[in-house]
C-alpha cells in the first residue's frame, strides 16, 4: 500500500501510552496508516505520494479543546472588539462603539465584547448613560470578557423589558444605584437573560460559526466540545449541524448540549426528545447535557465555601438549589446521557458531586464519564471525590497565564489548587483541557504553556507546584480530549487505524526553552487526511502540491 501523504524527519509525539516519540508518519486515504522510523516507512512512498520534509519540527496530535464557544467566538467577530492593542480607555471603546453605530442601521443591535475593567485606565465599567450618550436609538451591550456580566443603555434596557421595578431573576443581578436607578450592569443570570432579545439571526450564526471553525483550523485545533451559546439552544445546536454538514465547520464538534440562556430548559427538552449523547458520527456529535452553577472567576462571582480574600463578605452566586441541580441532572443521568456543568468556586463543584454520587447511587452506570466544567477551586477532598466517581475535570490552564494576578489578589492562597494538572495526573485522574474562548485566547499552546510554566503573562507564579511537563499538558490537550467524549479509539494520539487529524508545529515542542513555548506556531493542519491549514514554508519532497 502506498500512502497519499507521508512525513519524515520529524518528532513525532505519537501522545500513546508510552509517550512514544518516532520519526515518520503515513496517511492513507483519512487515516494514519503507519508510525516509525524513516526507514520504516519508506515502503509507503510511492510515485504519487506527497512527501513532507519536518526537518525536525514537532508533529503532533490535532488539538482538542474540550471547552470552547464556537458560536460566541464567531459572533464576537461581527462586533466591537475591545481587546485591539489601540483600547487603553473607555474612551477608546465609546469612540469604536460610534464607529459602529454609523454604520448599523436605527433600532439594530450594537455589541462589545471581550471588556475587561482590569485592563483600562479607569480600572471600571461603563455606565448607562455613557452608552446612551452614543445612542438612544441603537440597543447597545458592552459584554464582559468572562461572558456573565454586561452592561447595556437605556433602549437595550426597554427591549428587555428591564425597569426600576423588575425583580433581580434566580441567580442574577439587577444593578441599581443608591437611589434605586439602574446602572445597566447585568450580572450572570440577569445577563443571560438578555440575549432572550439580543440573540443573532439565522445568518448571522450560520457566519460566525464559520468564522470560529477557519480560525481554531489556523490555531491547530481539529476538535472542539463546543459549550453552548446564548440564545435558544436547539435553534443553535440545528444550524451548527448544517454547518457541519454544508462545511462552513470543519472541525470536528462534540455538542455539548448547555445554553447560557435557561440552560435547564434546554436540559429538559434534549432529555425529552431523547437525543441522547453520542448520537452523531466523527464529524458531529451529541455530547453531556450542561447547566451553569456559578459564575465568573474573574468577574469575581464563582460561589466558594469560605469568603474571597479580596472581599470578607461575598462568597459569590449559586444558579440553582441542590434540589433543581439533582432534578435536572438527575434525570438526564438516568436517562442516559453524559452530564456536566459549569463549577468554578469549591462550592459549586461540592454540589455538583453531590448531585452526580447521588444520581450514581440511584442508577448505576459503567462508565459514564461524567464531567465539571473549569472546576476552579477543586481542593483536594474535592479531588479525591473526583477520582472516586470517575469524573472527568475540564481545567482551564490558560486562565492562569491571563488571570493569574487577579486570582492571587480575590483568592490567596486558594491558587494552589486552581486548575490542579499535577494534582489530577498524580491521582489518576483524566483532565482535559480547554481554553473556554472567547473567554480569553484560543490557542493551545498557550495553554501548554501556561500548564508547563504556572506563570501570570506578568510573570508572577500561580500555583506553582501545579506545573505538569510538556508531554502531560500535550495528552490533556488531545488523547484527554478525545477519552472526554469517548472517542480514545478513534482519535487523539498518533497511531496506525486513528483518523489523520495531525499538527506540524514551528519547532521541537520537547526541545524549545519552556518558557518560550507560547511563541510556537503552527505550520499545518490536517483533518480527516485534508491539509486544511498550511505554512507555505513547509518541504515538499515528491508528489503534487496539497
Amino acid at each position: 500500500m502506498k500512502a497519499d501523504v507521508v512525513f519524515v524527519n520529524g518528532e513525532v509525539l505519537k501522545v500513546d501510552e508510552h509517550h512514544s516519540i518516532q520519526e515518520a508518519v503515513a496517511v492513507k486515504e483519512n487515516f494514519i496508516a503507519a508510525v516509525g522510523s524513516n526507514d520504516d516507512i519508506k515502503s509507503y512512498i510511492g510515485e504519487k505520494t506527497e512527501v513532507i520534509d519536518l526537518q525536525g519540527k514537532s508533529l503532533v496530535p490535532g488539538f482538542i479543546d474540550s471547552h470552547v464557544h464556537l458560536t460566541i467566538y464567531g459572533t464576537n467577530l461581527l462586533g466591537v472588539s475591545c481587546i485591539e492593542s489601540h483600547i487603553d480607555s473607555l474612551e477608546d471603546i465609546f469612540y469604536d462603539l460610534r464607529m459602529k453605530v454609523k454604520e448599523t442601521p436605527k433600532g439594530k443591535w450594537v455589541r462589545a465584547w471581550g471588556f475587561d475593567q482590569h485592563e483600562i485606565d479607569e480600572k471600571r465599567f461603563p455606565t448607562r448613560e455613557e452608552l446612551d450618550e452614543i445612542s438612544r436609538e441603537h440597543p447597545i451591550l458592552v459584554i464582559r470578557t468572562c461572558n456573565h456580566m454586561c452592561v447595556a443603555n437605556s433602549k437595550a434596557l426597554e427591549l428587555a423589558d428591564i425597569n426600576n421595578h423588575t425583580p433581580d431573576p434566580e441567580g442574577g443581578i439587577i444593578e441599581r444605584d443608591a437611589d434605586g436607578q439602574l446602572t445597566g450592569k447585568l450580572i450572570e443570570n440577569a445577563h443571560m437573560q438578555m440575549f432572550k432579545v439580543a440573540g443573532y439571526s439565522s445568518e448571522e450564526l450560520s457566519k460566525s460559526m464559520k468564522l470560529a471553525s477557519d480560525a481554531f483550523i489556523k490555531e491547530g485545533i481539529t476538535s472542539i466540545h463546543d459549550a453552548g451559546a446564548y440564545g435558544k439552544g436547539s435553534e443553535t445546536l440545528r444550524i451548527m449541524q448544517q454547518a457541519v454538514g454544508n462545511k462552513d465547520i470543519r472541525v470536528r464538534v462534540y455538542a455539548i448540549m448547555g445554553s447560557l440562556t435557561n440552560s435547564h430548559d434546554f436540559v429538559q427538552q434534549m432529555v425529552q426528545e431523547g437525543k441522547v449523547t453520542g448520537l452523531g458520527n466523527d464529524n458531529f456529535k451529541l455530547g453531556p447535557v450542561k447547566l451553569f452553577t456559578d459564575g465568573s472567576s474573574t468577574g469575581p462571582t464563582i460561589a466558594t465555601r469560605e469568603p474571597y480574600t479580596s472581599d470578607a463578605n461575598n462568597s459569590g452566586i449559586i444558579y440553582y438549589s441542590q434540589e433543581d441541580l439533582d432534578h435536572y441532572l438527575g434525570n438526564a443521568h438516568k436517562e442516559g446521557f453524559q452530564i456536566t456543568a459549569h463549577a468554578q468556586g469549591d462550592r459549586a463543584i461540592e454540589m455538583l458531586l453531590d448531585c452526580i454520587e447521588k444520581a450514581v447511587k440511584e442508577h448505576p452506570r459503567s462508565n459514564h464519564r461524567h464531567r465539571i466544567e473549569h472546576a476552579g477551586i477543586a481542593s483536594p477532598d474535592l479531588q479525591q471525590r473526583m477520582k472516586e466517581l470517575e469524573i472527568i475535570p475540564i481545567p482551564n490552564p490558560v486562565f492562569i497565564y491571563v488571570n493569574g494576578d487577579v486570582y492571587k489578589q480575590y483568592y490567596g492562597d486558594r491558587v494552589n489548587v486552581m486548575y490542579p494538572a499535577r494534582d489530577y495526573q498524580e491521582l489518576g485522574i483524566v483532565a482535559a483541557f480547554g481554553s473556554d474562548a472567547p473567554v480569553t485566547f484560543v490557542n493551545p499552546l498557550l495553554g501548554i504553556h501556561a500548564a508547563v510554566n504556572r506563570k501570570s503573562k506578568s510573570g508572577q507564579n500561580v500555583g506553582e507546584q501545579q506545573r505538569v511537563d510538556v508531554l502531560e499538558a500535550l495528552r490533556c490537550y488531545t488523547v484527554n480530549g478525545a477519552f472526554a467524549s469517548f472517542d480514545e479509539k478513534r482519535k487523539g494520539s498518533i497511531e496506525a487505524g486513528k483518523l489523520a487529524d495531525l499538527v506540524v508545529l514551528s519547532d521541537s515542542l520537547l526541545t524549545i526553552d519552556p518558557a518560550k513555548i507560547k511563541d510556537l506556531g503552527v505550520e499545518m493542519t490536517m483533518i480527516d487526511g485534508k491539509v486544511l491549514f498550511k505554512n507555505e514554508q513547509l518541504v515538499y519532497t515528491g508528489g503534487g502540491s496539497r
